[in-house]
């Protein structure tokens, strides 16, 4: 059961400590409280956790500073969408929305090579109109010979570029708790020029401490990728890690699911399962056809298979794209031979919007039907 309080009730308030001592009457009932943030003002939250079956949803309603009783009807607490559940399915962050509601495209290097090619690289996001991108600074890879990223050392630039091409938020992987302080000193040394988006790769969907650690800092928000070959339910339990230990603001992203049904795509592509995850969670979803397909085929038609499931996905309904682009694929140092060319974002972009715009007007016709 979740008790959401009065805007104006803090901690610090006599009505918190009047509600937190009834809520001690309650035998076998557990209390977190949790702080959501908000631009303007603090929002507190109350989580009962054990015997909440028997608790009267009118007696909780009249407890001193409760404003609202959520009953929780789904496994997922926090992020679930429970029944009468109003709370808000979305977040903001460094001036962009990210909600059930809104469509982000973060378009860029898989790996930062070099300084040349991040610059190239952001002036074109820039110059097509688009805020976000992705950087990967830190590459956990399969074999211990391959690249590993470049880690610390190209933050400095990366974020210094971000800032002079008006990058509000990059989407960047951290493999370890060191690496959140990395990033850390790094935006604070380049004064804050961007925001940062943490990204749980696959490989580190069940690395349950570094969720752990990831969820109790709150100033940045988490993108978590679906994990290679377990469950959604395990995947979305991951998410809920994060939200537990205090970051509620987690885009879920699907990356297709490791099979050789999936061939001759890299992975098996998932995105059915887009409008499955905004209905069990309050998460919005991102969708990774670069790394679902993996390669730069293309069908009679003309269109490449990663725009064939990248339209598949928002058409779904998804929230945010995750592409590979690189100004010279040839010389990527991490999955060249999936990066979309330059020249091909205006088209990407443009693609993505006609698929956008149809599943605006399917959400018009189905709310026409009642």
């Amino acid at each position: 059961m979740i008790l959401i309080l009065n805007a104006a009730v803090t901690e610090q308030s006599p009505d918190f400590q009047l509600l937190k001592s009834r809520l001690q009457d309650y035998a076998g009932v557990q209390v977190r409280v949790h702080v959501e943030k908000g631009a303007e003002q603090d929002l507190t939250e109350i989580y009962l956790i054990g015997n909440t079956k028997s608790l009267d949803m009118a007696e909780m309603q009249g407890l001193p500073a409760v404003a609202r009783v959520v009953r929780v009807s789904e496994e997922y607490r926090i992020l679930g969408r429970h029944k009468d559940d109003q709370r808000p399915s979305h977040f903001e962050y460094n001036g962009v929305r990210f909600g059930q509601d809104t469509l982000n495209v973060f378009a860029g290097l898989c790996a930062v090579d070099n300084r040349e090619h991040v610059e190239i690289m952001l002036k074109a996001v820039r110059d097509n109109g688009q805020v976000c991108t992705r950087m990967g600074a830190y590459k956990p890879r399969t074999s211990p010979y391959a690249f590993q990223g470049h880690g610390k050392n190209c933050l400095p630039y990366v974020f210094e570029l971000a800032g002079k091409y008006g990058i509000k938020v990059m989407a960047m992987e951290i493999t370890h708790e060191s690496h959140l302080n990395e990033i850390r000193e790094a935006l604070h040394q380049t004064g804050n020029p961007t925001g940062v988006m943490l990204q749980i790769g696959t490989r580190n969907t069940q690395n349950f401490e570094l969720l752990k650690i990831v969820g109790r800092q709150t100033e940045m928000p988490v993108l978590l990728k679906r994990g290679f070959g377990i469950t959604l339910d395990e995947s979305l339990n991951a998410a809920e890690y994060l939200a537990s230990e205090g970051n509620r603001n987690v885009v879920f992203c699907l990356r297709g699911m490791k099979t050789n049904m999936g061939d001759p795509h890299r992975n098996f592509v998932d995105f059915s399962h887009v409008p499955v995850v905004k209905r069990l969670t309050r998460m919005p979803v991102c969708v990774d056809p670069s790394h679902s397909v993996g390669t730069r085929a293309a069908s009679p038609d003309g269109i490449m298979d990663m725009l064939h499931v990248t339209a598949q996905g928002v058409l779904a309904g998804a929230n945010m794209v995750l592409v590979d682009f690189h100004p010279q694929p040839p010389k990527a140092l991490v999955d060249g031979p999936q990066a979309m060319l330059l020249k091909e974002l205006p088209y990407f972009l443009e693609d993505v919007q006609i698929a956008r715009e149809a599943y605006l007007k399917r959400v018009a016709l189905r709310q026409r039907q009642g």
